[in-house]
């Protein structure tokens, strides 16, 4: 079975080392002073960090869940982070309902984890449009659920006192 793999640059490596310790619910599998590196068999993932070559970039990253469970477990491991989360359940983007949680490691990369239960003819809002309220860009027809299960709009919750900022992807 193939892996996928994830390399990032980070400013510090120790610092990010914690964080993603934390995050992945185990320390690397080999380390470094200027990179680290973890071998993950749930999801299978060779993600490393390191502090050589290219300045600190945005990346869109994320961990897509089977189930509502497993979302529930990487929603568990992104608050142990320590980190501040938003958490939206029911949100629609990139064209599929989905719940969704957010957090930002110590150099600023956004990750999200998320459970897809629906596909829809809107592609969403963005992040500010939901902290706001707005409601949601007109769709040519109803949400159809993509395993004959669909949910509410039961919106979500964001920990911390002020939420931080997560524009949604472009896509999941």
């Amino acid at each position: 079975m193939k892996r996928m793999h994830v390399g990032l640059t980070v400013e510090d490596v120790p610092a990010a080392a914690a964080f993603y310790t934390r995050l992945f619910g185990r320390p690397p599998t080999l380390e470094k002073p200027d990179y680290a590196k973890w071998m993950l068999d749930d999801p299978r993932v060779n993600f490393s960090i390191h502090s050589r070559g290219a300045a600190p970039g945005e990346v869109h990253l994320g961990i897509q869940a089977e189930d509502e469970a497993e979302l529930e477990e990487l929603r568990g491991r992104w608050t142990a982070t320590g980190a501040e989360t938003l958490d939206r359940n029911a949100l629609t983007c990139g064209y599929q309902t989905q719940d969704k949680t957010w957090v930002r490691d110590p150099a600023g990369m956004r990750w999200e984890a998320f459970h897809t239960y629906a596909v829809t003819d809107t592609f969403g809002r963005t992040e500010a449009e939901e902290r706001a309220g707005k409601p949601h860009r007109p769709a040519a027809s109803a949400i159809a659920p993509s395993v004959g299960k669909t949910k509410s709009n039961s919106g979500g919750s964001s920990t911390g006192a002020v939420a931080p900022q997560f524009p949604p992807p472009d896509r999941p």
